[in-house]
């Protein structure tokens, strides 16, 4: 439509803009290595100017806006509408969508509870590493810290911390209702990347590599995940996880995920001072076996260090020439235990019995 003034002005309504400009957002955020879906989402709606809080709106019905934690519940389940909204304005693939969210993971049944507030003793649904979180260009949060058997950084070698250091409250992001950071507190500001570190034992941090190793080796035969019996969670392994808190004698009534991070730290520093026979006990013998080795060795990538170094020293000793070995003289063998029989050495004798091959020894003439 064209509108002409008197004054010769014209004014004109052409096409929609949605239907000019390209359907991707003008900001595309790239997943980092190991991002949870809900930290980029975070990322991806303050790149885009809008709060974490109103951007359930933008993806549309489905994404459950319903709590501050509405990102955190589309990392455990991620609608149809939701995930081809992102396909379609974002260009990121189906696959790293998948790779982000939990959906599919074997982990499931060791993550921590979706509770954001609560007593310092209980569990919150998300931990972190402030070294992790200072070191990066732009931060977000891991996959691994939502596992309640993660209580350390494998790269810094501190304790995770679940809650705000300033105000004690829990993590949720997606409640930010400015235009801020995930690593600033959303109830205080408070900046998470300066909370100080927290000292864990090397044989507690031993001890949580070693789980997670083994929980790794039996998800891929689906032990873990109850796979193989038809109920998620029902692995006996994934049950005596569960039970750590009453093994260590700390918490009988409260599964491992229901604990808070320092709660959990103490479980596992006490569990680390004993031998882990909560561990390698079961019927089956091929389970227990890997069980032990890889505690032995302190986790696969030590045990693997082993197996390398073996494969190393057998093709070192298959490409050395062959060694010429002495062939043995059996007569003059026979001959020396002859005369052993017959004449035994004097205790001041050092010779080997071969060396008395041309009969027995005489002491030398005064």
């Amino acid at each position: 439509m064209t509108v002409t003034g008197g004054r010769g002005l014209e004014i004109g309504i052409g096409a929609h803009y949605r239907d000019v400009v390209s359907q991707r957002w003008p900001v595309i955020v790239a997943p980092q290595s190991e991002e949870l879906l809900s930290s980029w989402l975070h990322r991806l709606a303050i790149a885009n100017g809008v709060a974490p809080r109103d951007f359930a709106r933008v993806l549309g019905p489905g994404s459950g806006p319903g709590s501050g934690l509405w990102t955190a519940s589309l990392d455990l389940r991620l609608p149809a509408p939701v995930a081809a909204c992102l396909l379609t304005h974002t260009g990121v693939s189906r696959q790293k969508l998948v790779a982000m969210s939990l959906k599919r993971s074997a982990w499931r049944p060791l993550l921590l509870p979706l509770r954001s507030r609560g007593r310092r003793g209980r569990s919150t649904w998300l931990q972190y590493c402030p070294c992790c979180l200072a070191e990066d260009a732009q931060p977000y949060f891991r996959r691994r810290w939502r596992l309640a058997t993660w209580i350390s950084c494998p790269d810094h070698g501190c304790g995770l911390r679940d809650r705000c250091r300033s105000c004690g409250s829990g993590i949720a992001a997606s409640d930010q209702p400015d235009l801020a950071p995930q690593h600033l507190c959303v109830r205080c500001g408070f900046d998470l990347r300066r909370a100080p570190k927290v000292a864990v034992s090397t044989s507690a941090r031993r001890l949580e590599r070693c789980i997670d190793d083994i929980c790794r080796l039996e998800a891929v035969t689906g032990r873990l995940t109850g796979t193989l019996t038809g109920n998620l969670g029902g692995s006996p392994l994934v049950q005596s996880l569960q039970r750590l808190p009453a093994i260590a004698g700390l918490a009988p009534t409260s599964p491992l995920s229901g604990l808070s991070t320092s709660a959990r730290r103490r479980c596992f520093e006490q569990l680390a001072r004993t031998p882990c026979t909560w561990l390698t006990a079961g019927d089956d013998g091929v389970v227990v076996h890997w069980r032990r080795l890889i505690l032995a060795a302190g986790g696969t990538g030590a045990l693997m260090g082993q197996l390398v170094k073996a494969l190393e020293r057998g093709r070192h000793l298959q490409a050395s020439p062959s060694r010429s070995v002495p062939k043995a003289d059996l007569p003059a063998l026979l001959a020396a235990y002859l005369d052993l029989k017959v004449q035994p050495p004097r205790p001041d004798l050092r010779l080997h019995p071969l060396a008395a091959r041309a009969g027995p020894s005489r002491a030398p003439d005064g």
